[in-house]
């Protein structure tokens, strides 16, 4: 991700909120392009809120022009009904981003906390504080769903900008040795 202007598109999904962020990364900058939720009316059946999600997506795609798509991983909880939900939510969200042929990748709430705050197991509150630190953000958005979609893109960035080499990539130490010849002894 060295190069300069990248931007990220990044998703929090949800069936009745939807949160979702566009950063611009340039070097080791980041700046906030746009961040906020759409909210989904509950009078609404299913298939219309995922139509919403689907064309939510593809209007923040056209309007940005994202280099690369990040969303969260659903919650692994016990409400089996909630989870297929979030999960269509997700697919609809991703299936838009595949439309415009963008990279996708999928980051566990654990992963996008750990990369914000350092800590798994930080709050909400404190995920939004270190966002509101790190990019200079004054006001407090509505909901917390848009700030979750910010430390997902935040957290992309760093996956990507960071000056540890990735391990990710190699399909086992064959593919690793054909891509590294120089480093066999």
């Amino acid at each position: 991700m060295q190069q300069s202007n990248k931007i990220i598109l990044g998703i929090d999904p949800g069936t009745l909120i939807m949160g979702y962020s566009v950063i611009e990364c340039s070097q080791k900058k980041i700046r906030l392009c746009e961040m906020h939720a759409l909210r989904l009316s509950s009078n609404k059946n299913n298939y219309e809120r995922l139509h919403l999600i689907y064309e939510k997506v593809r209007e923040l795609i056209a309007l940005y022009k994202p280099h690369e798509f990040a969303i969260e991983a659903p919650f692994f909880g016990k409400n089996v009904q909630s989870m297929l939900k979030l999960g269509r939510a997700q697919g609809v969200a991703i299936a838009a981003a595949m439309h415009s042929n963008l990279p996708i990748t999928e980051y566990s709430p654990r992963k996008v906390k750990q990369a914000v705050t350092g800590n798994g197991n930080a709050s909400k509150e404190q995920v939004w504080k270190m966002l509101q630190q790190m990019l200079s953000i004054e006001e407090l958005p509505q909901y917390f769903d848009a700030t979750d979609a910010l430390a997902v893109a935040v957290c992309h960035f760093y996956q990507y900008s960071s000056p540890i080499p990735q391990v990710a990539g190699f399909k086992g130490w064959e593919d690793f040795i054909k891509k590294n010849p120089d480093r066999i002894k």
